[in-house]
């Protein structure tokens, strides 16, 4: 009876080993940080897996409609509860569409067309609703537009009117409010998301005059965009703004410092002659994670300025590398890590005492998307190559300052999105 009891207890333990084996082995390949980020010049989407020490692309979607156009996934989200990502194509005929795929096997669940060049997008947690930003890089420049998603079905169901080419957009932590800027107005936005209406806009600029203006659009008689005649878009080429990839990938946006402005039509804008003012051209908008901040990257200038949407005005002006690009605050609020397009490095800022930490330059000459880990340890920032070179995502370590691994993507890596990080 002792020896069959022991006979039982061993293959008991015996079957307990081996289950514990096997999930350590399914643990062990599960564990580390997982990121999404386009190959905007191959029409594809990467999975990046990063462990601690290695990262690798683990899978390559590919995206897109027509196999012989080149379609520009641009802008990326990951739904709040991690089952779905949603990306921008931005080079439509002539409208972008906006996708919506599954997390589980990366498969199409539906599809819808927005604006012209739909750009970055983010879901708030507070309405479930998809805010898409429409960059329009064509034709003439006028205002353009946020484009309302319900992501269930798939239904544009608003557009909300803003800037001369909104692009860089996200939504307060609490998911009531939207952040976006326009590039050729200098200005950022805040919508409602549950009213869907233009809450207050600002001039980030540092010859701005809208310091303070409420949703009545009557009241922007300092930015009356009939009157932008003064600044001679017809003659700015797509060279300095090109999303195509026979001329984005070599330049940027402090390129299109090439707009003219006509010395003979002097433009005012509340009294301030705008022939002599240096535009912002802001590129991103970050809102911080607990205090009452939102970051933006003055592209055409050089600095990332800090708004106070207390007071609703410009706090905090860093001076930065050439061409801020894309920002990032940390989940604890203590780092703010800012991506320099044509410095081609990644800065990481101290937001308490206002100072940059570090200076890094990336694997790639252009610099462009940035997301954080949830605890605070790594930024993952994406580089677009030159002609066609691969692009990659840098990963660098927030505590050493440094680059510790690097994942090779597809040409023109742009825009980025954290999936989930396991626990190891």
């Amino acid at each position: 009876m002792q020896g069959q009891r022991r006979i039982h207890y061993s293959g008991v333990l015996l079957g307990v080993l081996a289950l514990l084996f096997l999930q350590t082995i399914a643990f062990a390949s599960d564990q580390g940080y997982y990121v999404y980020v386009c190959a905007e010049s191959e029409d594809e989407v990467a999975i990046i897996h990063f462990d601690g020490q290695k990262a690798e692309t683990i899978k390559r979607i590919k995206v897109g409609a027509w196999p012989l156009e080149i379609e520009g996934p641009h802008g990326i989200t990951v739904s709040p509860d991690g089952k779905y990502w949603f990306l921008t194509m931005a080079h439509g005929i002539p409208f972008g569409k906006l996708y919506k795929y599954s997390t589980a096997d990366n498969t199409l669940l539906g599809q819808v067309e927005l604006g012209l060049f739909p750009a970055t997008m983010q879901m708030s947690a507070a309405t479930g609703l998809l805010y898409v930003v429409n960059f329009n890089l064509h034709g003439e420049h006028e205002p353009s537009t946020v484009s309302v998603v319900e992501p269930e079905s798939m239904e544009e169901i608003e557009r909300i009117e803003t800037g001369i080419m909104p692009h860089g957009s996200r939504i307060s932590p609490d998911g009531l409010r939207h952040y976006s800027v326009a590039m050729m107005s200098d200005e950022l936005y805040e919508i409602d998301t549950a009213t869907l209406e233009i809450t207050r806009r600002l001039h980030v600029g540092k010859n701005g005059m809208m310091k303070k203006m409420g949703s009545d659009h009557k009241k922007m008689k300092g930015m009356d965009h009939e009157k932008m005649k003064g600044m001679d878009h017809g003659k700015m080429k797509k060279g300095g703004m090109d999303h195509k990839p026979s001329k984005h990938a070599s330049g940027d946006h402090t390129s299109m410092k090439k707009v003219k402005v006509q010395k003979k039509k002097k433009m005012k804008m509340g009294g301030m002659d705008h022939g002599k003012m240096k535009m912002a051209m802001p590129t991103w908008a970050f809102p911080h994670p607990s205090k009452p901040f939102v970051y933006v990257a003055n592209n055409g200038v050089a600095e990332v300025v800090e708004v106070d949407t207390k007071k609703w005005e410009i706090s905090r002006r860093f001076t930065t590398a050439k061409g801020p690009y894309n920002i990032e605050v940390s989940p604890d609020g203590k780092i703010m890590v800012v991506t320099y397009k044509s410095a081609a490095s990644t800065g990481i800022w101290d937001l308490e005492k206002g100072v940059e930490l570090a200076k890094i330059d990336n694997s790639r000459k252009v610099s462009h998307g940035v997301v954080i880990s949830p605890d605070n340890r790594y930024a993952f920032v994406s580089v677009e190559g030159i002609g066609a070179q691969p692009g990659a995502v840098d990963v660098i370590d927030l505590k050493t300052k440094k680059i510790v691994a690097i994942a090779e993507v597809g040409k023109q890596a742009g825009g980025i999105a954290f999936w989930k990080m396991a626990k190891k």
